[in-house]
């Protein structure tokens, strides 16, 4: 797995590590420390005949102490010449494809199971990813992803802290999410200039009835100035919309829960219709 960062750490290229050399472009460092790599498997806990798939297995450093457990695993993987390696192995099925263009549904059509993701979200496609991934959440069992801790800090946080804004309210209304492991730079060669953490994503068995495109716009309004009370910002949009409710527009958008911006979406959707 390669951690999420907001720099790439130097000296990341031309380090080698089982014979690959890290690559710079693809954000390549490589989990190694025995005791951290156990604790992601505990919480992942892979069983046989799981429909598990791994996002960017890397050199297998997950790979192998999971496939030990659930004995088939899917792996995508970019880089070629760690695909080549991982196809000589019987017990992966390799799709080597950017992520983004995986079509996750069908995998689990075809597969006629949920599925069970996990694996690595580099920093600069963290969010497309996440978000790639949000509309089959009724395909999936749970999410178990390495990023940069702060963004898992702002994955899971709570109203009315810094770290709470427009990425928490749009994962937390399609799953509960949990900060399980946390990972020092150390635990990587080469180390990155940042901690990482492994988050649990697990989507809601019965999710809220919403239009995501508007539930995803105001929010993005809400969140603009953050700084500003939600009159300079969501009031105009409301007033766009023609919108009449009770809503509290005398709060900074970081002081709404999530269940309120979905209160909200729900009357612009039905106010649309109208």
């Amino acid at each position: 797995m390669r951690p999420e960062r907001s720099k790439k750490p130097s000296g990341a290229a031309g380090r080698t590590t089982q014979g690959h050399m890290a690559r710079k472009r693809f954000g390549q460092n490589f989990l190694n420390d025995a005791g951290v790599i156990d604790d992601i498997v505990r919480a992942i806990h892979p069983l046989p005949g799981e429909q598990l798939v791994e996002i960017g297995p890397g050199l297998g450093a997950l790979t192998n102490p999971v496939v030990a457990r659930c004995q088939h695993l899917t792996v995508i993987e970019l880089d070629r010449d760690l695909a080549a390696r991982l196809r000589k192995r019987d017990e992966l099925t390799v799709i080597e494809s950017d992520v983004l263009k995986v079509d996750f549904r069908q995998l689990s059509e075809e597969r006629q199971a949920k599925l069970r993701i996990i694996g690595n979200l580099p920093y600069n496609i963290s969010s497309p990813i996440l978000f790639h991934l949000l509309p089959i959440a009724d395909r999936v069992v749970d999410q178990h992803f390495m990023l940069q801790k702060e963004v898992v800090e702002r994955m899971v946080a709570s109203p009315g802290g810094k770290d709470y804004g427009r990425l928490s309210v749009m994962l937390q209304w399609r799953y509960d999410m949990e900060l399980v492991v946390e990972v020092p730079p150390e635990s990587f060669t080469p180390p990155p200039k940042v901690d990482s953490a492994v988050v649990r994503m697990t989507p809601l068995a019965e999710p809220p009835t919403i239009d995501p495109n508007i539930l995803e716009e105001l929010v993005a309004v809400a969140f603009s100035q953050r700084r500003k009370i939600l009159r300079n910002t969501l009031g105009k949009w409301l007033d766009d919309k023609l919108l009449s409710t009770d809503f509290d527009l005398q709060r900074r958008a970081e002081e709404v829960p999530v269940a309120d911006y979905l209160q909200l979406a729900r009357l612009a959707a039905q106010a649309r219709q109208d």
